[in-house]
């Protein structure tokens, strides 16, 4: 049998002497490993949710926000002030080649009021382009048409959340009748489920209504025709850059804006909002695993101090195999590998853990998790490296033992 298998043997022995302290030793070694795990495989969970929901939305979507303003030398943060119309967002539509869609809204939370119930919701009203440009279909019943946004109907659109907060289970939602502010107005379609957006934000609590109607009946303006956000479509994810050029020149000329003067609206591409959030996702990741290793390292001085006491216990034990022939390499590379293979236990019960964690968060919380097979053997590779190297200073120590003074310690 090979000198290797020997040691590897010798030092599962040793281990299996005391199992609960082995077992405490490991400990951080677990900790760490798992928490790594578990929030790589958040990260790239949230990393692969934003990404999905910006591709629900669409890559050649454009935002534009109204954006700070300077009045009276007093300024103000984004959206202070609705610098925003209907009349941009029709020019844009009609002048700015690439362009495919403009569809313009304003929003605020309202009490709506049904039969029996009511509820606080997000109402939006909008254009009958936002089921195209967010990508949103139809449950039930229709979205609202151009004849109703000329009229200024009474109809709404609804959220499931809304749905389930406004009507009993079973009840029959379009052709029903609600109330917002006083303003009765008839159900006409229910959105399809959404979910959460990359916010955290319930996109399915909400009433969608004509923006004439909401402009005029429901939300209200201190000047018509102002709007809180424009949403662009273009032909092709290669026509942005250009788009946003050419909408950028077109609104300055439009407000009538010095050439000193900075933009008073923010265009936003949904390349920035994923990049922006997939930047601090991944910051907040770096820093939850920097905590997380630290358990790694305590866990590596815990199996280190282990090791020194082991050594004390075993200096007689050391001394017999060295007067019998044993090298010092033999004494180094015994404590090394007793060293490797606590941590090589302690990074393979981790890595359950961390995996057992990540599936309780999809389970429980409904966290979106994806187990990284990188990371797993990163971590498990690591712990290794904690190992050999909290592992070598105690075994360096037994190694360089006097045999005849260990022979005769007490």
């Amino acid at each position: 049998m090979s000198f290797l298998w020997l040691t590897i043997l010798s030092a599962l022995r040793v281990l299996s002497r005391n199992p609960l302290r082995a077992g405490l030793t490991m400990l951080g070694i677990i900790i760490g490993i798992g928490a790594v795990i578990a929030m790589v495989s958040l990260g790239q969970g949230a990393t692969a949710s934003v990404q999905s929901e910006i591709a629900s939305l669409g890559t050649n979507v454009l935002i534009i926000v109204p954006g700070a303003t300077t009045v009276g030398g007093v300024r103000g943060g984004l959206g202070t002030v609705s610098t925003l119309t209907v009349d941009d967002a029709e020019a844009i539509e009609s002048k700015v080649h690439g362009v495919t869609t403009a569809m313009y809204a304003n929003r605020s939370v309202l009490q709506a009021v049904s039969e029996y119930k009511n509820w606080s919701t997000v109402v939006l009203g909008t254009t009958p382009e936002f089921i195209d440009v967010r990508n949103w279909p139809i449950a039930e019943g229709n979205f609202f048409t151009q004849s109703d946004m000329n009229s200024a109907a009474n109809v709404a659109v609804l959220g499931k959340t809304a749905v389930q907060n406004l009507f009993d289970p079973g009840e029959e939602v379009v052709g029903a009748q609600i109330r917002i502010r006083n303003v009765p107005l008839r159900v006409i379609g229910v959105l399809a489920a959404k979910g959460q957006s990359i916010t955290g934000q319930d996109q399915d609590d909400l009433v969608v209504l004509p923006f004439s109607t909401a402009e005029r009946k429901v939300l209200g303006t201190q000047f018509l025709g102002t709007v809180g956000v424009i949403l662009i479509t273009t032909l092709s994810q290669d026509d942005i850059p250009v788009v946003v050029d050419d909408i950028r020149d077109l609104l300055r000329t439009k407000h009538r804006l010095h050439p000193s003067d900075e933009d008073d609206f923010t265009i936003r591409t949904m390349e920035d909002i994923a990049k922006a959030i997939a930047g601090a996702s991944r910051t907040m990741m770096l820093m939850l695993m920097g905590i997380a290793s630290i358990s790694l390292v305590v866990g590596g001085i815990g199996i280190m101090n282990i090791l020194l006491v082991s050594v004390t216990e075993r200096t007689r034990e050391i001394g017999l195999r060295m007067a019998v022939g044993a090298k010092r390499t033999h004494i180094l590379l015994q404590f090394l590998i007793e060293a490797i293979i606590m941590t090589a236990i302690g990074g393979t019960l981790g890595i359950a853990a961390g995996i057992g964690i990540s599936r309780l968060l999809t389970t429980m919380i409904g966290w979106p998790t994806i187990i990284s097979t990188q990371a797993v053997a990163a971590s498990f590779l690591f712990s290794l490296v904690v190992g050999l190297f909290f592992g070598l200073y105690p075994a360096n120590k037994a190694s360089k033992l006097n045999p005849i003074e260990a022979l005769h310690y007490e």
